[in-house]
């Protein structure tokens, strides 16, 4: 199945590059893109194969973010934050699971993770406001994960995680306006006193605790919350610098070094994210893992992401003035994966 998904975006190369600059125009992912994404099933890949998912491994999902972000980086932002949820939904109750994929398998699902919310308990459930900046493709996504925190009258009684259809949220017009990932759509919302049944909020999704309740199998569901998380996103940003260098027309001579040089440090970038991935699966083989290999797995992803845009910026930096105009896809590259790097900072900062 995982390489159905990259026979897919392989499939969809031509529409995913060509609508970059419409991507970037609309300030959202065009519609013709997002069927592109819906047809390679990669939102999917981390969502249980009891689900209509593809239940894969995580290293598989991050190398079909890598390549849509090689062709277009907001589509693989989107992809890699939309395709992170599932793998959250999953270790919720049957019946929130039920909701979201008995209906619909193929619901998109987007995520704000930073504690922006209120919950206030009422009979059955509870009463939500608050405002989430920069979700990802929230235009075409019928779900989203909220971080938020129960309070009553004295003070926080604790971190959860809200499923909330997107019907019920406002979505902020004009309110993303990002010098790169334009195209990615990442938009505010907001929630006002609306009702969530108790049964949409979910505990121990950061710890662990929610995967082990839900008495999940696979090890997938057993990897680190922060590890998890950014994982889609690091690899859009890894992909992004991939992308900037196939636009980077090489004029010979001393250059190729150089193109080679550049080409060698995307490479290790991609490695280094696989390999944390890959070294945390076979941990959690063996039991829980522990914080120090958590927070070094994490540490470790942000370094390849920064790796990565390095490269871009010496790719530029000996550019030719052509290259650098603002029609051509180059600077688009450029920008992308520098607003992603943020991106990946700030994420890692959330779920650490």
């Amino acid at each position: 199945m995982t390489r159905d998904v990259l026979d897919g975006i392989d499939e969809q190369a031509g529409v995913l590059r060509a609508l970059g600059p419409v991507n970037e125009a609309l300030g959202r992912l065009d519609d013709r893109c997002a069927e592109a994404l819906r047809s390679s099933g990669v939102m999917h890949m981390l969502q249980p194969e009891e689900f209509g998912g593809i239940e894969t491994h995580p290293a598989d999902f991050a190398d079909a973010i890598y390549e849509i972000a090689r062709l277009d980086g907001s589509a693989g932002w989107v992809a890699g934050s939309v395709g992170v949820p599932p793998w959250i939904v999953a270790t919720a109750d049957r019946r929130p699971r039920d909701e979201v994929w008995e209906a619909d398998p193929g619901s998109w699902i987007a995520s704000a993770y930073s504690v922006a919310g209120v919950l206030l308990p009422v009979g059955g459930g509870y009463r939500l406001s608050g405002d989430w900046q920069c979700v990802a493709g929230i235009d075409h996504c019928d779900w989203v994960v909220l971080g938020a925190r129960v309070v009553d009258t004295a003070d926080a009684t604790g971190h959860v995680y809200v499923l909330a259809p997107t019907a019920d949220l406002l979505i902020v017009e004009d309110s993303w306006n990002g010098v790169g990932l334009a195209g990615a759509g990442s938009k505010t919302i907001a929630a006002d006193d609306i009702f969530v049944p108790a049964h949409r909020v979910q505990r121990g999704v950061a710890d662990g605790t929610a995967a082990e309740r839900a008495g999940l199998r696979n090890p997938i569901y057993h990897l680190p919350f922060g590890m998890v998380v950014p994982l889609g996103i690091t690899a859009a940003v890894i992909g992004m610098a991939d992308g900037a260098l196939a636009h980077h027309g090489a004029a010979g001579g001393s250059d190729d070094v150089f193109v080679e040089q550049a080409a060698a440090e995307i490479r290790a970038s991609r490695l280094a994210l696989l390999d944390t991935v890959s070294a945390s699966f076979h941990l959690v083989l063996d039991g829980p893992i522990d914080a120090g290999v958590r927070e070094r797995a994490r540490r470790d992803q942000v370094a390849s992401a920064r790796r990565a845009v390095r490269a871009v910026d010496d790719i530029v930096s000996r550019s030719s003035i052509d290259e650098l105009r603002r029609d051509h896809p180059l600077q688009r590259f450029w920008r992308d994966a520098h607003v992603g790097l943020a991106g990946v900072v700030a994420a890692s900062g959330l779920v650490g």
